[in-house]
């Protein structure tokens, strides 16, 4: 039998000569636009003080998430007909140019403007770092550079708000955007040499997928439409967001896989899960700090720390997931499964009115550590099970999943608040819910596992 490669060989496949700058420039890449969601989040308040736009309060971010879904879709389509090269070079500079333009904003119309071009570099720059993961890394490295995307996250995650706030109040807001440009340009010529001498992937005859750029533009337009709809929860709020559904289904059936919905083993089943995995944890995570201080009365920094610790749990599970590449995924892709649910269903002590609030840290450390093992677990499936003229789509495909899944329930939360009038009596009905597709996700996770040969067959949409 022969033995295992030393654990120093993984890191010499990220960081050797031949990989180093790619890898720091996919981490860079991650990071800035981690930073640049948290960063928007804190400084949200004084720009649209500034511009005079109250009203358009929640455009900003629904225009970023629309022009994100329809970027991540054609960026999965230009990916898989020309392979990642352009793509990955064309996306960190539209997201330059949009930090460019919302930097130098003036009106809200342009500060829009600025936020659908970060939007769009934003999605096709995530699929085109997938694709690229696949084209240049050996699939036992990939674990761990899944697991230095994830602690890209962590540290904008802690230093974003409070460093975003000081340069809104020391400079102006107008940094936020502008302080991140040369870093963008930076991590864009970190890439590359490794695009340059990619090819475009095989693509066997008849294998095109039709109706994409259409499905896009309805998914977009109905993401935006649902985000809306979350945040004004009235007899109005409830038609838009009924003929958002409606523009929604047909635009899924397109640009996902068959079989999400039923979990068909492999691909479709790999997508649901990255659905299901952002939407119980990302829902709860937007949720608890209202959880802590509405009903329990902690303040606003205290009821931030849960997060904290959810994100160091993440980043910790994920890099050591990252040191492990010959454990089975399907299998830590069920434990981690199994860790999000408990550390859900342990919020049902700590959302009612009765409920213990500090034991919000352990079961939020234990969500934490699940997503760090279950979601470096699903990208790595993913990658394996698809081949060069796919990834793209399938990269694509769960990105939505995973932004679809967590803007409905997020919404749902905001419906539930609405009709039950406070977190104590709302919050546990939300939760109970995620706790129940907490247990999908458990169930389903071994038919993440792929039929040898049958990538392909298996994963053509309707």
């Amino acid at each position: 039998m022969t033995a295992a490669p030393p654990p120093t060989a993984v890191r010499d496949e990220l960081f050797g000569p031949s990989r180093r700058a790619t890898t720091i420039g996919i981490v860079l890449l991650i990071s800035l636009i981690a930073f640049e969601a948290m960063g928007v989040n804190t400084a949200m308040p004084a720009l649209v003080a500034d511009l005079g736009g109250v009203a358009l309060y929640a455009w900003p971010f629904v225009t970023f998430m629309a022009a994100s879904v329809f970027a991540t879709v054609l960026g999965g389509r230009w990916c898989d007909r020309a392979g990642p090269r352009v793509p990955l070079l064309v996306s960190p500079l539209l997201f330059g140019a949009g930090l460019l333009l919302a930097g130098t904003a003036t009106s809200m119309a342009q500060l829009l403007a600025g936020r659908v071009l970060q939007g769009a570099g934003a999605g096709m720059t995530s699929v085109a770092i997938f694709v690229l993961i696949a084209a240049v890394y050996p699939e036992r490295a990939r674990p761990a550079v899944f697991g230095l995307m994830s602690s890209a996250w962590v540290l904008p995650a802690l230093l974003g708000p409070p460093v975003s706030g000081l340069v809104t109040e020391a400079l102006s807001w107008h940094w936020v955007f502008l302080g991140l440009v040369p870093l963008v340009l930076f991590a864009a010529a970190l890439v590359v040499p490794a695009v340059r001498t990619l090819a475009a992937p095989e693509r066997p005859a008849g294998g095109g997928r039709r109706g994409l750029v259409a499905a896009a533009l309805a998914a977009s337009a109905g993401v935006a439409a649902l985000s809306w709809a979350s945040q004004h929860v009235s007899a109005l709020g409830g038609v838009v967001a009924a003929v958002s559904v409606a523009v929604l289904v047909p635009a899924l059936v397109r640009l996902f896989p068959r079989g999400v919905f039923r979990l068909r083993r492999g691909i479709p089943t790999v997508v649901a899960c990255r659905g299901l995995l952002a939407g119980v944890f990302f829902t709860i995570n937007s949720y608890l700090p209202l959880m802590l201080e509405a009903t329990h009365g902690w303040s606003l920094a205290a009821a931030g720390i849960p997060l904290i610790v959810g994100a160091l749990a993440w980043s910790g599970a994920s890099a050591w997931q990252g040191r492990h590449p010959d454990l089975p995924r399907q299998r830590l892709l069920r434990v981690g499964f199994c860790a999000v649910t408990i550390g859900a269903a342990g919020m049902l002590l700590v959302a009612p009115a009765w409920g213990v609030p500090w034991l919000a840290l352990p079961f939020w450390a234990i969500a934490g550590l699940g997503m760090g093992l279950g979601f470096s677990s699903v990208s790595f499936l993913l990658l394996q099970q698809s081949e060069s003229h796919e990834t793209g789509f399938h990269t694509s495909a769960a990105q939505i999943a995973d932004q679809l899944g967590t803007a409905a329930l997020i919404g749902a939360g905001g419906a539930a608040l609405a009709l039950l009038g406070t977190p104590a009596a709302a919050l546990p009905v939300l939760i109970a819910v995620l706790v129940a597709l907490g247990v999908v996700g458990v169930l389903g996770a071994p038919r993440t596992a792929g039929q040898v040969g049958s990538a392909n067959t298996t994963t053509l949409s309707a």
